[in-house]
């Protein structure tokens, strides 16, 4: 294997209910009624999956929503836009815990 995540394995993703068809159907019912056009078009929200796929860093996301943004017309520049996006709110996220760092240095520092 190449890679440690084996792309080929995306398109086993439909199969999560071999083990628990329940819970996969709901999950894929749940899936379809987000991303079906609504307040946000599907090309938005395929930015915005593309996106979120980057801040959680799943291999197999970037793969599926690199494909659907550019067949829904989005731009390379704006599917990078998209990923800074996600990487100035996790970079964010991880910087305004450091208050919570301050805090605790100061609290014991006192």
């Amino acid at each position: 294997m190449e890679t440690y995540y084996n792309p080929a394995d995306l398109k086993k993703f439909g199969n999560i209910g071999e083990f628990q068809k329940e819970f996969a159907d709901k999950f894929f019912s749940y899936y379809g009624a987000v991303f079906a056009e609504g307040a946000l078009t599907a090309r938005e929200k395929s930015l915005i999956a593309l996106a979120v796929s980057h801040a959680v860093q799943c291999p197999y996301c970037i793969d599926a929503y690199s494909a659907d943004t550019l067949e829904k017309g989005c731009t390379e520049s704006e599917m990078m836009e998209a990923v800074h996006v996600a990487a100035a709110i996790r970079g964010g996220a991880t910087l305004v815990h450091g208050v919570q760092m301050m805090n605790k240095v100061k609290e014991l520092s006192m």
